[in-house]
Order: structure tokens, then sequence, then C-alpha cells
């Protein structure tokens, strides 16, 4: 998630860039936290509904995560500069291998638990997605998982999930970039407004109709189709790096924003999680990165971690280093953010501070195994950890 930044460090280092990365980072770490309590593994406690109410208080709160690593993207990277091919052979083979190794070593993760004579209630503890195909601790299923890598991610590695993403934003980024360099700013504000009301269908579809704008059985493909998805987060990356507003703007605008943007996030999440039935799709619906809920959240935490001005050289080297980490803490920290819970449950942790304590652990020993693996072997570790 973080390579196109990292590797754009050298040609033009932005400190308020790694500021959004840390946020990024960190909270993305929050993010996975939440998993265990808004997916609970396990026979519910009596404080089930406690567990319910924060697991969705922190799961809206955190929702720009993602699309602030997108962001960054497109502030580093748009335009591209140089040959295309130079593009694709640096980006995705830096992306590539880590990608490969983690995903193997999580899904071989639910049969190595068996062969230490672990209990399957283990797995749960670390995913908590994870079912009772994992549970069955079989190399078969972890070989098929594997074999399946170059399709999907799986149950105990959806975190993957955005390096597919990543992978095809890389793909992309050159032939977008051909237009950003000639484009005006009224072209990309026009875009960006077309994205935005693309930003409004994932609601349309699921509570007016399945099909609108030339959409049909036989055509998935609608009028402001090209427009929409992470592509948008790419262009408003780059725009608001080009473009400032002033920290009273932020507050008087960017904040009732984001407030408005986590209401809807929240009570639409807590909407559907009272209802007697739902689907995976309506679960994740309010949580829709590509959203216009969550695209009122992203914009002010971009804006105001731009203000932010960092003059301590230790601190300045400390986001260098995270920039350096980033990938490999993004590969590694989902071993981390199921037993970080536990911890805190097993410490009596109040429950409104489990997921930020939990998230701090993830991060702190991630980004520790990720430094360690760099300092043990140099210029190679980037085949492992990015």
């Amino acid at each position: 998630m973080m390579k196109s930044q990292n590797s754009a460090i050298g040609r033009s280092h932005v400190v308020w860039l790694d500021v959004v990365r840390f946020v990024a980072m960190f909270t993305v770490v929050c993010c996975h936290s939440t998993d265990p309590f808004n997916f609970y593994p396990g026979e519910p406690p009596a404080n089930i509904d406690q567990i319910k109410f924060w697991g969705a208080a922190y799961g809206s709160f955190l929702r720009p995560c993602v699309p602030l690593f997108v962001m960054i993207t497109g502030a580093l990277l748009l335009p591209v500069k140089g040959d295309t091919s130079v593009f694709y052979k640096k980006r995705i083979s830096r992306v590539f291998w880590p990608f490969l190794i983690w995903s193997v070593l999580y899904n071989l993760f639910p049969w190595i638990t068996g062969l230490l004579g672990l209990s399957p209630e283990v797995i749960l503890d670390f995913f908590p997605y994870s079912g009772e195909e994992v549970a069955r601790q079989s190399l078969g299923i972890s070989l098929r998982y594997i074999a399946e890598i170059p399709l999907n991610f799986s149950i105990v590695d959806v975190h993957m999930w955005y390096i597919y993403l990543l992978i095809g934003l890389y793909l992309y980024l050159p032939i977008f970039s051909a237009w950003v360099e000639k484009a005006s700013e009224k072209a990309k504000l026009w875009f960006l407004l077309a994205w935005g009301v693309s930003t409004l269908l994932p609601y349309y579809y699921q509570f007016v109709s399945p099909y609108v704008w030339g959409g049909c059985s036989w055509n998935s493909f609608n009028m402001l189709y090209y427009f929409a998805g992470f592509n948008g987060y790419l262009l408003l990356g780059h725009y608001l790096r080009n473009h400032d507003w002033s920290l009273n703007k932020i507050l008087l605008v960017g904040i009732p924003m984001f407030l408005v943007g986590y209401v809807v996030t929240f009570f639409g999440f807590r909407y559907v999680t009272a209802l007697p039935e739902y689907s995976e799709e309506l679960l994740e619906l309010f949580f829709t990165y590509c959203s216009l809920n969550v695209v009122m959240m992203t914009i002010p935490v971009f804006l105001l971690a731009k203000k932010v001005d960092v003059r301590s050289e230790k601190v300045k080297s400390l986001l260098a280093n995270l920039t350096t980490c980033g990938f490999g803490i993004y590969m590694v920290h989902y071993f981390f953010t199921g037993p970080g819970v536990v911890l805190m449950r097993v410490l009596h942790v109040p429950v409104v501070l489990q997921i930020p304590a939990a998230a701090v652990v993830a991060f702190a020993i991630s980004w520790l195994i990720v430094a360690v693996i760099y300092r043990l072997i140099g210029k190679n570790a980037r085949y492992v950890v990015g």
C-alpha cells in the first residue's frame, strides 16, 4: 500500500506527505484491529453490545485510511515521469515479491498451527473472519488458497485485497497520467465532479435499482463507469497537493464535512447490523471506500495533515524510516492485530481503549520486525518487505 510513496521519496521528499502516510498507516492497522469487534469470534460475552458499538464507532471513524494511501500515490506519482516500461518494472516488481511471500505465509499459517498442536480456535484469535474450512488446519486447503493467489486473496489474508488494487493502479497510472499532464485545472475539477456523483451509486444500486444510465443485464459499464473507482482518489491527491485550504477553512468547512460523513457511515453501519439478516455487500455498504460519505471524511484529514509543520529532525527521521518500512508493515501487521486485541482483553483494558491500544502494539511490533529485516539483509529486504 505504501510502495508508490516509498519509491518516490528519493526524487521528491515531502515531509507533510510523510505525516499523511503515518496517519494512513496507523489508521489502517487500527481499522483491522476493529475486526474482532465487528465480527466477534466465539461465544458472545455479556458485554457484546458494547463491543459492537465501539467496533462500529472506530470502524466508521477510520474509513479514510485506504483512500489516504491512494491520494498519496496520486500526489507523488501524477504525472508519471519517464518511460512506461521502466515505471512498470520498478513499481510492480517491488510490490510483487513481498506480496507473494507474505500471501504464502498467511495461507500456510492454519496448517502450521496444526503442526504445532494448537487448537483451531487460535486461528480465530488471529483472523476473525476465518471459518470452518480454515479450522481444519489442512495442508490441502492451504495449498488450494496459495494456488488461487493469482485470482484473489483468501479468508486469512483479506488485507491483501489492496495489493491487487495497487497493481491495477500502477498499470493504469501511466495511461491516466497522459491526460492529467495536459488537462486544465477546470477539466480536473469536472472529472472530480463526475467522480463525486459516481460515489453515490452504491446507495442507488442498493436502495433503488441495480441499473442506471445504460447499465443493464448485458452491460455493466454505465455512463459514469469510467469516472468511478479509486482513480478519483488518485486525481484528488494530485489536485490537493497543489491546492491548499486555510486552517480556518478546514476548521469551518472541513471538520463539519468530516462529521457529516462520519454520522452517515456510523448510523448506516449500525442500521445494517441491526437487521435480522443482511448480505456481505449490504454489511459493507456504508463502509465502502468509494462512497460520498467516506470521501467527505477523507478530504479534511488529508488537508489537516498537510498543515502539520514538522521541525524536529528526529521526528523527520522517524517518518522517513516509516516510509522505508511502510509496505513491509502493511504486509506483516495482520498477524498481530487479532492477538493485540486478545492481549488487551486479557489485561482488562477498558473496551473503549482496546482498539487503539491493540493497534499501537501491532504497529510497533510490525515496524520493529521490518526494521530488523532491513538491518539483517540490507538491500535484499526489498524482496521480502518491499
